[in-house]
């Protein structure tokens, strides 16, 4: 962030106590901490937990997870249960959080979690995504789109599913 976010002055870095060089803006008087949109995205497990669901949005053909906004006053976990049942139709029983990281293409930061859905019915899939399919954890690997937040945030969750007991 170079220019304050109410005033538009160009920032300059100042020592705050406890916290080091932060940005401010002089005319305002005011530090300015980066401000950074909240996502979720989410490996959507089958009840059976031997599946995941990847999608195809926006005209795209490429295979990612499903993911979504944090919306104000709403917690990541929320977001997860609204995304999956928002685009997919589907109810989550069961989540637990993997990892985060920063998202500079969209100023986001991406969290992530894997969730057990309550059946494996994709009937309900809405207008939002274009395509969706269960894949066995093989398959995902080999379709999910490489060298993307979302092959490395699945690979993170798959490469602990042998390691650990089901969600």
């Amino acid at each position: 962030m170079k220019y304050c976010y109410d005033c538009g002055t160009k920032l300059i870095e100042k020592y705050l106590e406890g916290e080091g060089m932060i940005p401010y803006c002089e005319n305002c008087q005011q530090y300015r901490f980066p401000i950074f949109n909240t996502a979720v995205s989410m490996e959507v497990l089958n009840p059976a937990q031997d599946k995941v669901i990847l999608i195809q949005q926006y005209g795209r053909k490429q295979n990612i997870l499903v993911a979504g906004y944090v919306n104000r006053g709403e917690s990541a976990e929320q977001a997860v249960i609204r995304e999956v049942k928002e685009e997919l139709g589907l109810d989550v029983g069961q989540l637990r959080f993997n990892k985060s990281q920063f998202f500079a293409g969209s100023n986001t930061l991406m969290i992530n979690f894997s969730c057990v859905a309550t059946s494996e019915d994709l009937s309900g899939k809405t207008d939002e995504v274009d395509f969706v399919r269960w894949y066995t954890f093989e398959e995902a690997r080999e379709h999910v789109l490489h060298h993307s937040l979302a092959e490395k945030f699945l690979l993170h969750c798959l490469d602990r599913v042998p390691h650990q007991e089901k969600i």
